[in-house]
């Protein structure tokens, strides 16, 4: 190949690990946000969140580094995984863009409508993730799907582990959860969009954006309090249009996947309280054997089978309390483990029984 071939095919995986690392750091600024909002406006969340807001112990982070980097596979099948997974990167994008210009000129011209662009975008999205992972098969996706015949209008929460969970999201998508499903809006970070890949697709699938005052991670969010109220808007007006609200209760990426869930914010909860919304819930484990969050490790490849799960029996939940301890139970041990809980005790945390034994112990204690 030429020199000025692998020139482009390097600008092109840079560009998409900028878009990914960037997505990741929006959801840790949009809760953190919400949290300052909620600190000022004392009706929006529970004062769980204010617990939640500890940060983790150094020993906690970083504990267990040689188990979470110790390799898996043999020194050739890791190569190959990935470089597997680079051309992944780089072909999404390059076919990204392609996939998303026909649904724009028609919008363009005026020729279809504004929902009509943002539903078929996201379906391109997903057709580019499916049909690349079929061309470069560098993991092996278990889907445990749940399939409802007659959504409703929802909230859609997950862990999140790894810069590739976007885009197995988006492949798996169709076998997750069935050909009726409603599309999803994402909550995004609006200075993602100096990036021009991430500007595209999120702009062009109608996502949501917050506004607020560049930082950097780990300083405090000069949070527009426009913006928050437009996020209230454009939620309402997505389930309006056909859309549901996808948030990622952890907030950032987890840099320890292998000792649980990050300390979770009931952000969710108040947006699918104020919009009388249910809440469904969605597990990951395994992409951080790929890419993982941590510097250290990074795209030291462990492992390439990747697990995902919908669950069914969203339901809407009577505290920001009850969501956290059920998310925690669910998808934490999923997360952790890549397995559920057994039947009985998945079965009880997802129709709130678990719940209310807790809090009946509570009570009687």
């Amino acid at each position: 190949m030429k020199t000025w071939k692998l020139s482009i095919l390097f600008l092109f995986c840079k560009a998409v690990i900028r878009t990914t690392e960037g997505f990741s750091l929006s959801h840790q600024k949009i809760n953190t946000s919400i949290r300052t909002v909620a600190r000022s406006n004392g009706a929006l969340f529970s004062s769980t969140d204010t617990a939640a807001m500890a940060p983790a112990a150094d020993s906690a982070l970083f504990s267990k580094i040689e188990r979470a980097a110790a390799p898996e596979m043999g020194k050739l099948k890791t190569a190959l995984t990935k470089a597997g997974m680079m051309s992944f990167i780089a072909s999404m994008c390059i076919t990204l863009p392609i996939a998303l210009l026909p649904q724009y000129t028609l919008h363009r011209l005026g020729l279809i409508s504004k929902v009509q662009k943002e539903q078929m975008a996201l379906r391109a999205g997903q057709f580019c993730a499916r049909n690349v992972l079929k061309i470069f098969p560098f993991c092996k996706v278990d889907i445990t799907p749940h399939h409802d015949p007659n959504p409703e209008p929802s909230i859609w929460v997950c862990n999140h582990v790894s810069a590739l969970d976007i885009f197995m999201l988006l492949a798996a998508d169709k076998k997750l959860r069935g050909k009726k499903k409603r599309p999803i809006k994402i909550v995004y970070w609006k200075q993602l969009e100096d990036n021009p890949i991430t500007k595209l697709l999120f702009q062009q699938c109608g996502f949501i954006p917050v506004q607020m005052a560049a930082n950097k991670a780990g300083e405090s969010n000069d949070y527009d309090m426009k913006s928050f109220k437009l996020l209230l808007k454009q939620t309402k007006q997505a389930f309006e249009e056909g859309f549901d609200i996808g948030i990622l209760p952890e907030g950032q990426l987890n840099p320890n996947p292998e000792e649980g869930l990050l300390p979770c914010f009931s952000g969710a909860f108040t947006l699918a309280r104020m919009s009388k919304r249910p809440i469904h819930m969605m597990a990951l484990h395994g992409t951080h054997r790929l890419w993982h969050a941590r510097e250290d490790i990074g795209m030291t490849v462990t492992g390439r089978k990747i697990n995902v799960r919908c669950y069914p029996n969203g339901r809407k939940y009577t505290s920001g309390d009850e969501f956290l301890a059920t998310f925690d139970a669910v998808v934490g041990q999923f997360g952790t483990n890549g397995k559920d809980l057994k039947k009985d005790e998945l079965d009880d945390w997802l129709d709130g029984t678990k719940w209310k034994e807790f809090t009946a112990a509570q009570s009687a204690s």
